[in-house]
């Protein structure tokens, strides 16, 4: 009887070991949010052309909102609705429409450029 007990110890020794580190920062670590340095062609540009131009291009203005090129999303920008849209902030239609909202580092970093002003670089 001793014996089976100490064989089934040794086999589940391994399984409750391999637990130990399974924990997603051990096996991952932390993915920290750069936002120093954020621009308007290199990060969010590309952002906004993938997530809202379906939608938001000249040609498929939905809502009567056009965020392509520069000077039609500062609009949005200086409003304010282009971050309560995109942070699902209540009073704004959440964006993308029936999608996710966007990864919250996608969001910091717009939130980033236009606290530094939003500049066209």
């Amino acid at each position: 009887m001793i014996m089976k007990k100490s064989a089934l110890f040794a086999l589940l020794l391994p399984l409750l070991a391999g637990c130990y580190y399974d924990s997603e920062e051990f096996l991952y670590g932390t993915v920290e949010c750069m936002t120093e340095g954020t621009t308007y062609s290199t990060d969010v540009l590309p952002l906004i052309v993938a997530n809202c131009y379906q939608c938001h291009d000249a040609a498929n203005n939905f809502g009567g909102i056009t965020l392509e090129g520069y000077d039609q999303l500062r609009t949005y920008v200086d409003n304010g609705e282009l971050l309560g849209a995109i942070r699902h902030t209540p009073g704004f239609s959440p964006m993308p429409k029936n999608a996710p909202q966007l990864v919250e580092c996608n969001i910091e970093k717009i939130a980033a450029w236009i606290a530094a002003g939003a500049p066209n670089d």
